[in-house]
Formats: structure tokens, C-alpha cells, sequence
């Protein structure tokens, strides 16, 4: 999560709890019975509707959504590009090593599939299944969220009606009537609040990723298909920041030549690199050598 939302989060929360203190008796929004009645009656109702490995599934992807940062845009067109070069130069058996090393699952997909002789339309076709089957995925995840939603309101409706009938039939009992209005009014803030203040906010932070995600998928299998294609990298360049905004883009003009000069010494510094693990492996056998 960037640190401008955390610091958001922690503000609007501040402020609305703030709100219970302002009349000075913060045991008025407390009510045991209440909050029983919402919680035990939402999960209930949860268990009823989705499977347990579905909901363990839904609080995996959720977490995961808030902790792990999601590439960016133009680091996969950046990305996209570098691969481009590399292909052209070295040929698409070099992509093979890429395809181990990179993090990006989908990545990993599409660059097996170049890697692997697919043409361009079954590349397409193929990665067009995971996107399609990924998106299934996420609705389903989402709908368990917007599920739990509606149900927390509606218990807590439940809770406030258990309330008015201990209120009715504790009439000409003052101290029955009083706990009874507590949980009457309380079930129903707790339903509203669980509902508005979390789930509806985590369908919506599942959606938000869910759309990010596809749309890092649609620039990646585009870019692969172009990499097949054998597309100038400037084109592919051009071609791929169409899915941005004009304020996301990168102006910059870089030439072929420049793009070509970074990958050659990117290269150079990887093979100075593995010689020097070569001769450091000597190195360390070199004693054992002289001992034989």
C-alpha cells in the first residue's frame, strides 16, 4: 500500500472514531449483545453461502492486495522493450532465461509460449483463457465481499427487532427497557459499520486490483505477440503506451542505437559478472587441488 493511502487510512479512521468520544460517553456505542447478535449472525450466514477454502482463498488475495506492490505500467512496457532488443539480437532462445528469472507470473506465461515456437494467434488465444479465467477468479473473490456486506446490515435490522421485543415485553421495568433500546440502536450501527466501513471497501480494493492486474496483462500478451512479430522496438514503444494516459507516458525520445547501447552493456556487465564467479569458484578450489 503507498504510504500516502496509510497515512490517509489512518487519518479518516482517527477522525471517525473520534466522533463516538465527542459526547463524552463512549460506553453508549458499546453493547455486547449487539455486537453478538451481527457478528455471530453474518458469519453464519457466510459459512452457509461460500465454502471455507473459498474464504480462505478471499482473505489470501486480499491481504495480498494491500501488502505486495504491483508493477507499474511503465516498468512492463520498459520491460517489454529490453526483451524486444534482446530477441532481435540474440534471438528468442535468449528469452529463456528471462522467463526464469522473471517475477511476474503471466510474464512467465507468455514468454514460455514465445519461448516454446507458439505463433501469434495462439499466444493470443492462449493467454486471452488465462485472462478471461483470472477475471472469473476475481469476481467470484469479490462477490464473497459484497456478499458479507448485505448480509451485516440485515443482521443488524435482526438485532435491533430482538431489541424492541425485549423492550415491549420488559414494559413497567425501566432497567429492561434501557438495555433493550441499547441493543436495538447498537446492532444496527455495528451491521452498517461492518459493512460500509470494511467489506464494501475490500470488494472495491479487489476490483481496483483486479482491473490493474488485467490491464498489465493486456500490455504484456500485446507486447509478446509484437515480440514475435519481430516489431521495431520504437513501434513497440509507441504501441504500447497507447494503453496509458498522456500523463503516464514517457516523452522522452530514445533512439534504437541508445536502447541497443544499454542492452550491450547490460550484457557486458552480466558476462564480467559470471567471470568473476568462474574465477572466484577456482579460487576456492585451488587448495583442494594442490592437496590431491
Amino acid at each position: 500500500m503507498q504510504k500516502q493511502n496509510f497515512i490517509g487510512i489512518a487519518l479518516a479512521t482517527a477522525i471517525f472514531l473520534a466522533s463516538f468520544f465527542i459526547n463524552g460517553n463512549l460506553g453508549l456505542y458499546l453493547n455486547l449483545s449487539g455486537l453478538m447478535v451481527v457478528v455471530s449472525g453474518v458469519a453464519a450466514a457466510t459459512l452457509l453461502s461460500f465454502g471455507w477454502g473459498q474464504l480462505v482463498i478471499a482473505a489470501r488475495v486480499l491481504l495480498s492486495s494491500y501488502r505486495q506492490h504491483s508493477m507499474r505500467e511503465t516498468e512492463v512496457i520498459g520491460l517489454l522493450i529490453d526483451l524486444s532488443i534482446r530477441s532481435r539480437l540474440d534471438g528468442i532462445l535468449a528469452l529463456q532465461r528471462q522467463e526464469q528469472e522473471t517475477t511476474v507470473l503471466f510474464l512467465r506465461r507468455a514468454l514460455g509460449c514465445l519461448v516454446d515456437g507458439f505463433k501469434a494467434d495462439q499466444i493470443r488465444d492462449i493467454l486471452n483463457a488465462e485472462m478471461y479465467f483470472f477475471r472469473l477468479r476475481r469476481e467470484e473473490l469479490e462477490r464473497i465481499f459484497r456478499a458479507i456486506a448485505n448480509f451485516a446490515p440485515a443482521f443488524g435490522l435482526i438485532g435491533s427487532v430482538i431489541g424492541l421485543v425485549a423492550m415491549l415485553g420488559g414494559i413497567g421495568h425501566n432497567d429492561v427497557i434501557l438495555r433493550s433500546v441499547s441493543i436495538a440502536l447498537t446492532a444496527t450501527l455495528y451491521g452498517l459499520v461492518i459493512a460500509n466501513f470494511f467489506f464494501l471497501p475490500f470488494a472495491a480494493r479487489l476490483r481496483e486490483r483486479t482491473n490493474q492486474e488485467l490491464l498489465l496483462q493486456k500490455i504484456i500478451m500485446e507486447g509478446v505477440i509484437a515480440i514475435e512479430s519481430e516489431m521495431n522496438p520504437m513501434i513497440l514503444k509507441t504501441r504500447l503506451e497507447s494503453f496509458l494516459t498522456p500523463s503516464a507516458r514517457n516523452d522522452e525520445i530514445i533512439s534504437y542505437q541508445k536502447i541497443k547501447e544499454r542492452f550491450f552493456a547490460s550484457r557486458r556487465e552480466r558476462r564480467e559478472a559470471e567471470a568473476g564467479e568462474s574465477a572466484g569458484e577456482l579460487a576456492a578450489e585451488a587448495p583442494t587441488l594442490r592437496d590431491q
